[in-house]
């Protein structure tokens, strides 16, 4: 029988020799029990309705119905497992992380590459069973040529520029393919705050409130700059401040 820290998983690839590796990787793994595997996105969405696992290794590459277009499925489903895409090509990472996925494992796939992963996985899971996982609490950024992983207890401050929002890391920034308004609904609520529409702040950042007249308000930062509330966000602004 599985204990607690094993992750019941589908496992998902069209190619049967990368698929064949997956599995003999997984025999290794403790924190594994595979329940099943397919080799197609339609077969992987009926299995997931069917078995219910806890995790998904999913190829991203595949005819008709591809890894990104599952995890979308899921994703809108609002009841996805955790998903770790396992692939060839770098080039979807951004895609994959927008839609929460847990890794992204590049192939050849090595074992302790796939089991880091999967503790993450395993790590992610109790968080949610104590009552967190409705919020992000991590972020992977482009920079450069890799990704960096930014834990949301870290930012600062997130300003959209356009179809991107800027996350303000101390001394340092990274833009992330996002709207302001989506990061909104995935952000704790009892740390992060929206007060413009361009902007979301952390609470423990802002030091006060100033009245600037004529209805105007400022909250002012640690580091010693201020941001416009805007009018729509006012009256959370003084709810924040106990008035």
């Amino acid at each position: 029988m599985p204990d607690a820290a094993t992750l019941r998983t589908l496992v998902v690839d069209d190619e049967p020799l990368a698929l064949e590796r997956m599995l003999h990787i997984c025999r290794d793994l403790t924190a594994v029990e595979v329940i099943g595997t397919v080799q197609d996105g339609a077969a992987a969405l009926a299995a997931i309705a069917d078995l219910a696992p806890d995790l998904v290794l999913l190829d991203m590459t595949m005819p008709e119905l591809d890894g990104l277009q599952v995890a979308r499925a899921l994703f809108d489903s609002g009841k996805s497992p955790a998903v770790i895409f396992v692939t060839a090509h770098d080039h979807f990472a951004v895609e994959a992380f927008d839609l929460d996925a847990v890794d992204y494992v590049l192939k050849p796939v090595t074992p302790e590459r796939l089991e880091r992963a999967i503790a993450r996985a395993v790590a992610r899971r109790g968080t949610r069973a104590a009552g967190q996982g409705d919020w992000l609490t991590e972020f992977w950024v482009p920079h450069r040529s890799e990704l960096l992983r930014v834990a949301a207890a870290d930012v600062d401050r997130i300003d959209a520029e356009r179809d991107y929002v800027r996350l303000h890391v101390g001394e340092r920034s990274y833009l992330m393919l996002q709207t302001v308004s989506g990061l909104e609904a995935r952000l704790d609520p009892q740390r992060f705050i929206r007060l413009h529409r361009s902007t979301i702040l952390r609470r423990d950042r802002i030091t006060g409130l100033r009245h600037d007249g004529l209805g105007v308000w400022s909250a002012e930062l640690a580091d010693g700059s201020s941001v416009r509330i805007g009018r729509t966000y006012l009256a959370r602004a003084k709810a924040m401040a106990g008035r």
